[in-house]
């Protein structure tokens, strides 16, 4: 039993909390990294008709090699997750860990090839099979698990969300509004193109976002006026996005830079270590994992 907890902390520790010293765990990381890009390549190599027809074969057996690795990788992950303390009970931990994002994530990538291949078998007249295979790009966001890059932009996103939430809800009242004023200075001039507030929407989208398609536009005075004045509040509402992301971006990669440095460093109050450094486990006696 000592053996079988000893080999469950090491599959936990190689997955998810590699040291930066141990070979084999970025070895698999460097691996499923690979296979991840490789995949969104066979996708979109897929598409390509002759291509594909020419190398069905060869296609198909790198999505079997690849579902068997992902598959392989989730019932491990599902198997050790015991072993943190939060997921420490044999059934309820378990399911805990199954509902949780990147779990989620690591389902959907191997999800679309066991429809597709047993489920015409039961219901013969299943005929998205093909189409939910392509589901499989969902697999790029398992990349969250083995980029820092991916992690920074997370935490940045969870940093700025509320100004962020802030900047989205303004730009959705006001589109509502300018598709509102639109539709009565437009109606009855054109009846067909404006023909609704919802119908409206989509010309205050274009306007907004300063894309101007040219397949809706206004022709009286009062409308051109309204898409003229639209068009230039969208250049500047919708640079606040940018610049929000920026600069958490920029406070993120400061922390970042100050951590590496060994200045700057808060503390946190509770248990004296570095809020931005990621937590570090240990084994217990138990088998299961706490932090240092």
């Amino acid at each position: 039993m000592a053996h079988l907890r000893s080999l469950k902390f090491r599959v936990a520790k190689i997955l998810d909390m590699a040291e930066p010293d141990d070979r084999l765990g970025k070895f698999l990381d460097l691996f499923i990294l690979g296979l991840i890009f490789l995949n969104a390549i066979a996708v979109a190599l897929e598409t390509v008709k002759p291509l594909f027809e020419t190398y069905f074969l060869a296609f198909r057996r790198f999505e079997q090699f690849t579902v068997f690795v992902f598959t392989i990788e989730y019932v491990l992950r599902v198997w050790s997750c015991t072993v943190i303390p939060k997921y420490r009970h044999s059934i309820w931990g378990r399911l805990k860990f199954i509902c949780t994002p990147l779990a989620i994530i690591d389902l959907l990538a191997i999800l679309p090839f066991f429809i597709s291949l047993y489920v015409p078998l039961f219901f013969p007249q299943f005929r998205m099979g093909r189409t939910i295979r392509l589901i499989r790009f969902v697999r790029v966001f398992k990349l969250h698990r083995y980029t820092e890059s991916l992690s920074i932009l997370i935490r940045v996103y969870r940093l700025k969300k509320e100004e962020l939430f802030l900047t989205f809800f303004v730009l959705t009242v006001l589109l509502f509004m300018s598709s509102t004023l639109i539709y009565f200075a437009e109606h009855s001039a054109q009846p067909d193109v404006f023909s609704s507030i919802p119908a409206a929407i989509w010309w205050g989208t274009i306007t907004l976002t300063t894309v101007g398609y040219g397949d809706v536009y206004p022709v009286t005075v009062l409308g051109r006026i309204l898409g003229g004045t639209l068009a230039v509040l969208g250049i500047g509402l919708f640079a606040l996005p940018a610049g929000i992301l920026a600069s958490g971006f920029s406070e993120e990669l400061a922390a970042r830079k100050a951590q590496r440095r060994g200045s700057d460093v808060i503390i946190c109050p509770h248990c004296g270590q570095d809020i931005n450094s990621p937590p570090h486990y240990r084994e217990t006696e138990s088998g299961g994992l706490e932090d240092d």
